[in-house]
């Protein structure tokens, strides 16, 4: 069972070029159906059905799983599933016929502008720390680049002459992404009077580096950016996403064309990206309603 899971995943990781993280999630679902199948005596992968996958989509529906994440294992099922048909080792695909559930159409969290300035002007003084973190919270509102993205750049991905920085995005996909003055001013800082500090005998191609001068990750920028909130203050509850979704946002209040964010945010699909527009139409109605007198 291991061998065929490690097998779709090297298919993934070659073929289609799919980040260490996505390919985790999906050996991580396919790992939890091989074990609901053990439990349950329903079989091996060659056996298994409609009817088992409906069985362990119900199962997962019973622990109270979101709907978003029974929706993503119907999509590691499907997947998977597929490569097994056309590698020959299944004669019927069973995920065929099958629906995906529906997933909640959540609207992302967002700071609004004034919360935003707050929480990049948290982190002070001239420090080493101090110059990286607000280099790396002014780059991410500048951006709008994932947090996996933030930690995997290079210094030679970012262009201080031009205003660019060069990311990879799901699918190791390149994509240019201007930066704002005051981004440019932060990383330059940083680069010039931080980074040294930290580098030691560190990462000498990472940008962003821990005080060890190893490559930063999402966890320890995760506990940063909890940090910097607590600090300015913000009640709402945040994750290192909030500042892509709040990029985005923003951009379209101001006039921004959809199609050029989706672009920035580095969406294979615009219908991902218009998402946002329910962002600043609900945001709309919300002004509307608190400061018109006859709403």
């Amino acid at each position: 069972m291991k061998t065929i899971i490690e097998r779709f995943i090297r298919y993934l990781a070659i073929e289609k070029g799919l980040a260490p993280s996505t390919l985790g999630s999906y050996r991580s679902d396919l790992e939890d159906f091989s074990d609901f199948l053990r439990r349950t005596g329903c079989g091996d992968w060659p056996e298994t059905g409609r009817r088992h996958i409906v069985a362990y989509l119900a199962h997962l529906q019973k622990l109270g799983r979101a709907p978003a994440t029974v929706s993503r294992h119907m999509a590691s099922l499907r997947s998977f599933y597929q490569f097994l048909s056309r590698e020959g080792l299944i004669e019927v695909d069973p995920t065929g016929q099958l629906d995906s559930p529906k997933a909640d159409k959540r609207l992302p969290r967002v700071l609004n502008v004034e919360e935003v300035e707050r929480l990049l002007a948290a982190p002070e003084g001239l420090t080493p720390m101090a110059l990286r973190d607000r280099a790396m919270l002014e780059m991410l509102y500048a951006t709008g680049v994932r947090v996996s993205e933030l930690v995997s750049l290079n210094v030679t991905d970012v262009n201080l002459n031009m205003g660019y920085v060069k990311c990879y995005g799901k699918g190791s996909k390149e994509r240019i992404v201007p930066l704002g003055s005051a981004a440019l001013e932060a990383v330059h800082a940083y680069l010039t009077r931080g980074r040294a500090g930290l580098l030691k005998n560190g990462d000498p191609g990472a940008l962003f580096v821990n005080h060890q001068g190893k490559r930063l990750t999402r966890q320890g920028f995760w506990k940063i950016l909890k940090k910097y909130a607590r600090t300015a203050g913000i009640q709402k509850a945040i994750t290192p996403h909030t500042l892509r979704h709040s990029f985005a946002t923003h951009l379209l209040e101001n006039g921004a064309d959809l199609r050029a964010v989706q672009e920035m945010l580095g969406h294979a699909d615009i219908s991902t990206t218009q998402i946002y527009t329910h962002v600043t139409q609900t945001r709309l109605k919300d002004v509307y309603e608190r400061t018109h007198p006859r709403a």
